[in-house]
């Protein structure tokens, strides 16, 4: 599947991203792990937390060439945003048991 191109006035920013979302990707599993005995994630629980908590996260896009400042959130208040989303979405699942 090809990722559609994104244009404004014929200018393509496709290559603009949210710094955060490596970083979420990277910790999401650590965080998901200590619920493992208590839940199992399906694909859609998984791609619900990680869109509410970029959601939840102040956005950091850049594109090539941006001056990046040091204002990089830690580790500690990332994962503390997948906490809460983990948290909305165990208390809002989207699946219905039958």
């Amino acid at each position: 599947m090809s990722q559609k191109l994104l244009e404004i006035k014929g200018v393509n920013v496709n290559k603009i991203i949210n710094r955060n979302e490596k970083r979420v990707v990277k910790l999401v599993p650590e965080i998901l792990d200590q619920y493992y005995e208590d839940y199992i994630f399906d694909h859609l629980d998984i791609q619900d937390i990680y869109a509410l908590t970029l959601n939840l996260l102040p956005a950091r896009y850049v594109q090539a060439g941006s001056i990046i400042l040091s204002d990089r959130l830690s580790d500690y208040e990332i994962k503390s945003k997948i906490r809460a989303a983990t948290e909305r979405v165990l208390d809002n699942p989207t699946r219905v048991n039958n």
